[in-house]
């Protein structure tokens, strides 16, 4: 049997008495069958056109969608003009009634227009028929009008929005997303709706999880609050020195965020319950090959790894060769470079030392974002202290309260060295001081 002859035997249910239809063919001009159709769904379709308001306009819409949606636009020619944001938005009936609120207004202008709703409806659907096609009279055009006072929705995300009626993949990019989101909220439009929601979902960064989170709790959407809770709480430790600026970060987000039993606290990715199946993956990963200071800085910013993890690595350094390790600082405009260094397995000295600001690596970036003080000597009060652990307990290291003027010149630019000798890896050090007034 062929599959032409099949689909011809194909048949639909339409109401109680059982009349039938070919389901490719419209509905919409068998006239019986959509009286029937009304009856099984327990509608009074008259008193519906009268109270739109109580209309379950949801059953009504899946009708018209169902056997509208790809039924070409015969012409070019609008029969619905929405007036809206100033503008006059030329709409086709079919694609309209994917519109909840769109569908409501239609209907109530339609109540409002004829003193026989259904009679008037049913010439509508009789004109819709593509075998009256030749013969239809052009369609009487019907205005309707909304009121938006979101102040999201833009002329372009509405535009997007009414798009979506007719072209069911628009792209819809992340500056309109939220423009488009509010306005399907306004239409009642749920499919593009939730589209908005898996966009907003999947482009979840430090720049949009402010506006994400908000449009969310503003239309109770769930699923997007839940979304962008889950996101910070797995995101605030790595990013919040790098990228998040707390004040941003809506207050109500970030309490129910550090409030949350998940939350990561001091606890990296992989001494979580969501990172220990991956413990033993990452085992085999060769960190030895690790070499630079500032790889490590980034790998403790990302909290990725435990923290005994890269104190291994940088044990291992430590045995591998000779090291100097320095950093720069910049306080009140005075600028001081603190270094530690190691002479042999159990030997070591730490100091720190004034820095004049024209010998930094990249003077112009401090020009640009740090105060410079001009004065040539400063009194400053500091203690060095180092700490290392041997056999389970502390070993401690410190210099006295040293009171001292640094100048910009050797000797006085440089601090006092405090030498230590332990077996105990690694180290760790504390520059502590303090400008009392001069």
């Amino acid at each position: 049997m062929s599959n032409t002859h099949r689909a011809r035997l194909e048949r639909r249910i339409a109401g109680s008495t059982n009349r039938w239809r070919f389901p490719k063919q419209p509905f919409t001009g068998d006239l019986l069958s959509l009286s029937q159709m009304f009856k099984a769904l327990s509608i009074d379709f008259e008193e519906a056109l009268r109270n739109p308001d109580r209309l379950y306009i949801s059953q009504i819409q899946k009708f018209f969608c169902e056997n509208f949606k790809n039924k070409d636009i015969q012409s070019a020619e609008a029969d619905v003009i929405l007036e809206c944001l100033g503008f006059k938005w030329e709409l086709h009936q079919p694609q309209l009634f994917q519109s909840e609120t769109l569908a409501k207004l239609y209907l109530k202008a339609l109540m409002q227009g004829t003193t026989y709703p259904l009679r008037e409806l049913e010439e509508l659907l009789r004109a819709q028929s593509p075998k009256k096609t030749k013969e239809k009279s052009p369609a009487k055009r019907m205005i309707i009008s909304l009121k938006i006072n979101d102040p999201l929705v833009t002329k372009v995300a509405f535009a997007t929005a009414l798009k979506n009626l007719y072209v069911s993949e628009v792209e819809i990019n992340l500056e309109d997303v939220l423009g488009v989101l509010a306005s399907a909220h306004i239409l009642q439009f749920s499919g593009l709706f939730q589209r908005c929601v898996d966009v907003m979902i999947t482009r979840l960064m430090p720049s949009t999880i402010k506006n994400f989170y908000e449009a969310g709790c503003k239309y109770k959407e769930e699923q997007l609050t839940t979304a962008c809770e889950k996101w910070l709480e797995m995101n605030l430790v790595p990013l919040v020195g790098m990228q998040i600026h707390l004040r941003k970060i809506p207050q109500d987000l970030l309490h129910k965020v550090l409030k949350s039993p998940s939350f990561p606290e001091n606890c990296c990715f992989l001494d979580r319950d969501i990172g220990q199946s991956l413990r033993p993956l990452f085992l085999c990963l060769r960190l030895h090959g690790i070499t630079k200071g500032k790889d490590l800085e980034v790998l403790r910013y990302i909290n990725f790894f435990p923290e005994s993890w890269l104190n291994r690595v940088t044990a291992n350094h430590y045995h591998a060769e000779n090291t100097t390790y320095s950093k720069m600082i910049a306080v009140y405009g005075f600028f001081f470079k603190i270094t530690g260094l190691r002479h042999d397995t159990t030997s070591y000295s730490f100091y720190m030392q004034r820095i004049k600001h024209t010998d930094l690596e990249s003077p112009f970036v401090v020009y640009e974002h740090k105060p410079v003080s001009l004065r040539a000597a400063r009194l400053v009060k500091y203690e060095i202290r180092a700490q290392a652990l041997v056999d389970g307990k502390w070993q401690e290291f410190r210099t006295n309260q040293i009171m001292q003027k640094f100048g910009l010149t050797k000797p006085s630019c440089k601090s006092h060295i405090l030498k230590i000798q332990t077996v105990g890896i690694p180290i760790y050090v504390s520059f502590a001081f303090i400008f009392p007034p001069s």
